[in-house]
């Protein structure tokens, strides 16, 4: 089921009046309505593979209450093992079999021998990467003794399944999201108005930036070969706001809703496009991603305590395991080592922690350096994008060919004013209300109430109107 479809506009209106009307009274039945209703929504897709999401949940369950009978180092890194094997294989077969076996056939072709590849017609389930790195989080948790393992299933199921953020994130903490299952929840006026603006944001961010933007980074991309090195820039760039606005969108939206039942996920995005550099933007963009793999996978390798070796060896498995997270293909991981080689010189330097404050947060502008700064990251970013969307390695090195050709200081044929318009708005709220949580958190909030709902009924009516023209599937579906 789609945020942006006329069945979750049914749905959630539903399951708002079931749970605050009719099981309000029973912390258990709120629970357990909280799970059939994220096996709904989760199963709209295709009711298949939500055997896959049950199964994945009741392992890992399982695996957490023998840990804590468990005091013998063997036995509880056989279990540790068992759960990291069953996700990750889950994980594997569905999402990387194909990769894998078209490229074995590949190698061996370079060798001159022929064999004929054995792929699947596998469908990718929806949402896999993220509960499954959702479910594993606990299980680590649990083994390191850093959690409690529960005996309350349903609140278990509740966690994996929570359908606001079950799909495209964020990636919720067990530490941080099951403990919210244990506690009774109270309707907060307050707290459902501020879930109903982070929500309103969100769609704003999805079906009129994402999505207008992307019908001409789609144009652009797909014929490529036939635009001057100034229109190619303008794909990029559109492309560039089409995913930040399609995927920090989904999550202001999950954020959002998640309010609206009384509970408070993590920030998944921190205003990355008005970083200073690539170390800032990773410390704001996919949050909950970046610090997954940072505490499960960068620290565990020895993160930055080794030597320059090191190092450069942890960084670049980090910023290539995340970039095979995100697609079985070889662009993806490109991508990923592309940050790295980014990322590298500010950390080899002990200066990737240069950026921890909000730029200009007490000024309205920000300096000439701090600018500078700002339009050399989102450079470097919008070239990365390039491989992130392009087709395949061929493609994104031809488009980038033809990008820095003598034709990028042409006027570009594709620059539909009302789009570079309503991104020059969008970054405006965004600029202003890049010290909260999301742009609209305290926008106008304490202004007059004719100036307030002026803006919103603005907002309402512009997502109205693209929403009949530009609708597009969420990115990170495919991931």
């Amino acid at each position: 089921m789609y945020f942006n479809s006329l069945d979750f506009a049914v749905f959630l209106p539903v399951v708002f009046i079931l749970y605050w009307f009719v099981t309000h009274k029973d912390l258990k039945l709120q629970n357990l309505l909280l799970v059939i209703a994220s096996y709904v929504f989760y199963g709209w897709w295709d009711w298949r593979f939500l055997s896959l999401i049950i199964f994945s949940s009741l392992v890992d369950y399982t695996i957490g209450i023998q840990l804590s009978k468990q005091e013998k180092l063997s036995k509880r890194k056989f279990l540790l093992w068992t759960s990291i094997l069953v996700n990750l294989g889950f994980l594997g077969f569905f999402k990387y079999y194909n990769f894998f076996a078209e490229n074995f056939v590949e190698a061996f072709s370079f060798f001159g021998n022929k064999i004929q590849p054995n792929t699947l017609d596998i469908i990718l389930p929806v949402g896999i990467s993220f509960y499954t790195f959702q479910t594993l989080s606990y299980t680590i948790d649990v083994y390191k003794r850093k959690l409690e393992p529960t005996k309350d299933i349903v609140s278990f199921l509740a966690f994996v399944s929570f359908f606001p953020q079950l799909v495209a994130g964020p990636i919720e903490r067990a530490t941080n999201l099951l403990p919210q299952f244990y506690k009774k929840r109270e309707f907060h006026y307050s707290q459902a108005v501020d879930g109903c603006r982070q929500i309103l944001w969100g769609f704003f961010k999805k079906v009129v930036i994402a999505d207008s933007c992307a019908q001409y980074a789609n144009q652009i991309f797909n014929h490529s070969d036939d635009y001057s090195g100034s229109t190619l820039f303008m794909g990029a760039l559109f492309f560039t706001f089409q995913i930040y606005g399609d995927f920090s969108g989904y999550s202001d939206i999950a954020i959002g809703t998640s309010r609206l039942f009384g509970f408070n996920l993590k920030q998944n995005f921190a205003f990355p496009y008005f970083s200073r550099d690539i170390a800032e933007f990773w410390r704001r963009w996919h949050m909950s991603l970046s610090t997954w793999f940072r505490d499960y996978l960068y620290i565990p390798l020895g993160g930055s305590r080794g030597g320059t070796w090191m190092k450069i060896r942890n960084t670049f498995i980090i910023f290539i395991v995340s970039g095979f997270w995100h697609g079985a293909n070889w662009t993806f991981i490109i991508w990923g080592g592309l940050n790295a080689l980014y990322f590298l010189p500010l950390l080899l330097a002990n200066r990737n922690r240069n950026h921890l404050d909000v730029v200009a947060e007490n000024k309205m502008l920000p300096s000439l350096s701090a600018l500078f700064n700002i339009g050399v990251t989102f450079g470097l970013t919008v070239i990365a994008w390039v491989f992130f969307r392009a087709e395949s390695v061929s493609h994104a090195i031809s488009y980038l060919k033809g990008l820095f050709s003598s034709s990028l200081f042409s006027l570009p044929s594709v620059r539909p004013t009302n789009v570079l318009v309503l991104l020059v708005f969008f970054m405006l709220i965004e600029w202003v209300g890049r010290r909260q949580q999301y742009a609209l958190e305290v926008l106008f909030v304490k202004r007059s109430r004719v100036l307030k709902w002026t803006f919103y009924m603005f907002v309402i009516a512009l997502i109205f109107v693209f929403s009949n023209e530009t609708q597009q599937e969420f990115i990170y579906f495919q991931f």
